[in-house]
């Protein structure tokens, strides 16, 4: 069951379990409210019966709010924000203080924060600011993104658990920018396994383009961190 309120402005859509340490956190679109329900049912499969609570919070703006840095359109006409910092701060700084208000208090609580597409990319790059997350779930992340490459050579990740995955058909498009993201996600997982702080990491391939069973891969990423 979950409940819908609005928290420092966004909407967010909560499931909770009062036995769970264990906190997800998603950035979403309207795509992905619809598929919520079936997605908080298979992380309860795959999880091992670790308990868990979920929030999720719509973003209105895609290309803005989840955009580590402006950037120029690579498909269509709209071009990339630099709203990631402004997202990230309601996470850390309103979001994560509800819940542990709301509904946790107690200070042990493990965060993981997830994402598909570009808000997989988000979890990412928000993982290079902060330690105040256990664990990434980045989903057929958007590491396409330009200059994505350099940022992720010439900066530490702060998360000890990073899940990354794709989609065997997403690095196959005639996109010059977004062909990259099957060479970016393998130096990704590269680097993250040559960490020196060991950070314990898996590069999962799944089955199909981008637009398949994100659900699905979404779930499988947040019970991977749960049972690491």
């Amino acid at each position: 069951m979950r409940s819908e309120q609005v928290i420092g402005g966004k909407r967010c859509f909560i499931y909770e379990n009062d036995q769970a340490d264990n906190f997800l956190i998603q950035a979403i679109d309207e795509h992905d409210l619809e598929l919520l329900d079936r997605e908080v049912e298979i992380i309860k499969e795959l999880s091992s019966d670790i308990p868990f609570s979920l929030a999720a919070f719509l973003i209105e703006d895609w290309n803005d709010e989840l955009s580590p840095w402006e950037a120029q359109p690579v498909f269509g006409n709209n071009s990339f924000g630099a709203g990631a910092a402004d997202t990230l701060a309601f996470i850390t700084d309103t979001l994560i203080p509800y819940i542990n208000n709301v509904y946790m208090n107690n200070s042990k609580t493990n965060f993981y924060l997830g994402g598909y597409s570009l808000s997989g990319l988000f979890a990412l790059w928000a993982a290079y600011q902060t330690d105040i997350f256990r664990g990434i779930a980045a989903v057929s992340p958007s590491v396409w993104f330009p200059d994505w490459d350099n940022y992720m050579t010439s900066h530490s990740i702060q998360t000890p658990k990073v899940y990354l995955s794709l989609g065997e058909k997403e690095e196959k498009t005639k996109n010059k920018v977004m062909s990259k993201v099957g060479d970016n996600i393998r130096k990704q997982y590269e680097i993250l396994c040559e960490d020196i702080n060991e950070i314990t990491c898996i590069l999962e391939w799944n089955p199909g383009n981008h637009f398949v069973d994100s659900e699905i891969r979404m779930a499988k990423g947040f019970a991977w961190l749960l049972n690491h």
